[in-house]
């Protein structure tokens, strides 16, 4: 199904029972569901990127320094596990994702609710060398976007110290991140891949 027909369905979400996923929370179950007979598939868990760390080559200088076993660098899984990936089939481009649900400030709470650190652990997906394996792998290699989404999920999403903090950290790049706030639905999730990242599989 190419473009044209994705996006101009009929009522799409009342289509296969997508109406009733409005109510879930499960980002897998409303991608599953919505890309079902089109060429985008949603891979929960990807291991594209399982091995990325153990066949840098370092120094001799520091391996001499370290403790340097013989690695097995074919079934040495040193890398980094993302919790979903979106699949064009057709151009074989790949959309890395990240799911942050994390606690926060909001009514009825001290600041100290937003405490924790899931947020902060994303920050490695903007080092260079991630970047750059993620769009070799991956096939994004537009400029005007990141290689990977993050979709927040629970307090953080309305803490107001958190939502400046993550917009500040991707700046311009606002539309790689998402917060999936209580109030929304699947329908909103889908609009803002729709309208900002899936033309970059294309």
């Amino acid at each position: 199904m190419g473009k044209k027909a994705l996006s101009g369905r009929d009522n799409w979400q009342e289509q296969g029972g997508f109406k009733a996923a409005q109510a879930e929370t499960n980002l897998y179950d409303v991608f599953k569901k919505y890309f079902r007979g089109t060429e985008y598939v949603l891979h929960e868990k990807p291991t594209h990127l399982k091995n990325l760390y153990a066949k840098v080559v370092l120094p001799q200088s520091v391996l001499k320094q370290i403790y340097n076993p013989k690695i097995d660098l074919e079934n040495t899984k040193w890398g980094v596990s993302p919790d979903f990936a979106i699949e064009n089939t057709k151009t074989k481009k790949i959309l890395f994702g990240e799911i942050k649900r994390q606690d926060g400030w909001v009514e009825g709470k001290d600041p100290s609710a937003g405490r924790g650190n899931a947020h902060e652990r994303l920050c490695k997906l903007f080092t260079p060398g991630l970047l750059k394996a993620y769009r070799e792998i991956g096939g994004i290699t537009n400029k005007n976007i990141l290689p990977f989404w993050v979709v927040f999920e629970g307090d953080i999403t309305r803490d107001p110290k958190r939502n400046r903090e993550v917009a500040f950290w991707f700046d311009e790049f606002k539309n790689n991140y998402f917060m999936w706030r209580p109030d929304m639905t699947a329908k909103d999730l889908i609009e803002h891949f729709e309208s900002n990242l899936k033309r970059y599989l294309e």
